[in-house]
């Protein structure tokens, strides 16, 4: 019998995207999540396990494991940042999220802040992007 993986041994952390810093009122996929992965790697951790990362409802807790799709992200996981660099959302927007606690989460709270977040980056990307949308749509 071949010895597991060749006796080649790794380690890893069990941490859901949402439990990263972020002053945004939820960690999410954007720098702090690289600024993470880089850290893992510093520590020589090869893996890194996330929970499900599909969308949430507050019915349920917004339990990682009770999604309300099987295919969609959540949008709470969306980056204000990365929406701000990509210049989809002023920095006047971005500032009014700033005001959540680093400690604790409020799905509500942030639930509405990125919601509000994402309709203003869509109406902006829609403006920009409407003679492009044909390019896409063929």
């Amino acid at each position: 019998m071949t010895p597991f993986l060749h006796n080649n041994r790794a380690s890893g952390i069990l941490a859901h995207i949402t439990s990263l810093p972020s002053p945004y009122g939820i960690g999410d996929i954007g720098p702090a999540s690289v600024v993470f992965m880089d850290y893992l790697a510093d520590c020589a951790q090869k893996f890194w396990q996330i929970l499900p990362i599909g969308p949430t409802s507050l019915i349920f807790d917004s339990s990682p494991n009770m999604s309300t799709s099987a295919f969609a992200g959540s949008p709470l996981l969306i980056s204000p940042e990365l929406l701000f660099e990509k210049r989809l959302i002023s920095k006047s927007i971005l500032q009014t999220g700033r005001g959540f606690s680093p400690y604790k989460v409020n799905f509500g709270a942030v639930t509405n802040y990125k919601l509000n977040l994402l309709k203003r980056a869509f109406s902006k990307f829609t403006s920009f992007n409407s003679s492009k949308d044909a390019h896409y749509q063929t």
